[in-house]
């Protein structure tokens, strides 16, 4: 089983701060991005008010909103780099109630350009912390990228909790390994508060016999921190980006968007579970 320290969530903050959770996994192709766009915006949709940071120097996420690379500005590179203020950097989506922080190219210099700055690993949550309109937002959510390096460090000191995207195929659960390794270390060492808030199984193919053990043999380890919601394999979810949606507006009847709605509603469940624990 996975260690005691990740096998619950801490309840959001009494004090009007949203829930930050960090969308990570250092594995690409696990339909990561796909899931925070399209998680953002059931939430958001749902009315609740959300902020999403593109942690990833791809900037996949920031294109699946529909903003282009020279339409971006100031992002989560001028965040991190203190060039300028973190209200200065919000960009409303087309999404109503969803705003987003995109990343701008330079943010694929970050790694290098901090690695001697003082706090290096605290600076998205600093800046998070300096900015009175956070309070504006009932969750942010961070797109890291799909490496262990540090930006995805800073992602993971920012989050109360991390939503790690499982995909259905071969070699998933050993990759997962070190996702997890890599949360208790950050916890014991930067962000105690972090928690594991659930596992969310991606790309799973009904016609595939190995999509059903990968699933099976996830939730016999890890119980239920996985999402009983499973996104499917659909081809509304790989179309939508490249009309710069995300699937729940692109096509909200599409197994994927609805599959993505169950897990808003799911994760909300879940929230609503950790505030009443807290009364």
């Amino acid at each position: 089983m996975p260690p005691e320290s990740l096998t619950s969530s801490p309840p959001p903050s009494a004090h009007g701060a949203p829930r930050i959770l960090a969308v990570a996994n250092q594995k690409g192709g696990v339909g990561k991005t796909t899931t925070t766009i399209n998680l953002a915006t059931a939430l958001a949709t749902a009315g609740h008010r959300v902020l999403l940071i593109d942690l990833d120097p791809q900037g996949n996420a920031s294109t699946g909103l529909g903003i282009g690379r020279n339409d971006r500005g100031n992002g989560t590179y001028a965040l991190l780099a203190n060039e300028a203020p973190s209200a200065e950097v919000l960009r409303q989506s087309s999404v109503p109630n969803l705003t987003i922080i995109p990343a701008e190219p330079d943010l694929a210099g970050a790694e290098i350009e901090l690695v001697g700055e003082p706090r290096r690993e605290f600076r998205l949550r600093d800046a998070l912390r300096g900015n009175p309109e956070l309070r504006n937002f009932a969750y942010v959510l961070i797109d890291c990228p799909p490496s262990l390096g540090l930006l995805t460090l800073n992602g993971l000191v920012a989050a109360d909790a991390v939503l790690v995207p499982l995909q259905c195929e071969f070699f998933a659960l050993e990759g997962i390994s070190q996702i997890m390794h890599t949360i208790e270390l950050v916890r014991r060492g930067l962000n105690p508060g972090l928690r594991l808030q659930g596992i969310v199984l991606t790309m799973f193919d009904r016609r595939n016999n190995l999509s059903d053990l990968v699933a099976a043999d996830a939730r016999g380890f890890f119980g239920e921190q996985v999402y009983e919601t499973v996104i499917p394999r659909n081809i509304r979810i790989s179309e939508a980006p490249s009309h710069g949606k995300p699937v729940i507006l692109y096509d909200a009847r599409s197994p994927g968007a609805q599959a993505y709605v169950r897990l808003a509603g799911e994760l909300l469940k879940r929230e609503r579970a950790l505030l009443g624990q807290a009364a």
